[in-house]
C-alpha cells in the first residue's frame, strides 16, 4: 500500500539540499527531519528565492 504523496516523507536527497541551503542562508529553523516532501519541497523554493535575492545586491 503505498503513501498519499501529502504524507510521504521527505527524500535523502531533499533532507540534504534543505539543510545545505538553511544553512546557507543562515535560516537553520526551516530544516526539520519530520518533513513531508511537499514541505521540504516548499521550503526549498523558498530558500532558493531568498537566496538568489540576497545574491542580487
Amino acid at each position: 500500500m503505498s503513501r498519499l504523496p501529502e504524507h510521504m516523507t521527505m527524500s535523502p536527497d531533499q533532507a540534504m539540499t534543505l539543510r545545505m541551503l538553511a544553512l546557507e542562508a543562515y535560516q537553520e529553523r526551516m530544516f526539520d527531519f519530520r518533513l513531508t516532501h511537499q514541505e521540504a519541497q516548499r521550503r526549498i523554493d523558498e530558500l532558493k528565492k531568498e537566496i538568489a535575492l540576497a545574491d542580487s545586491y
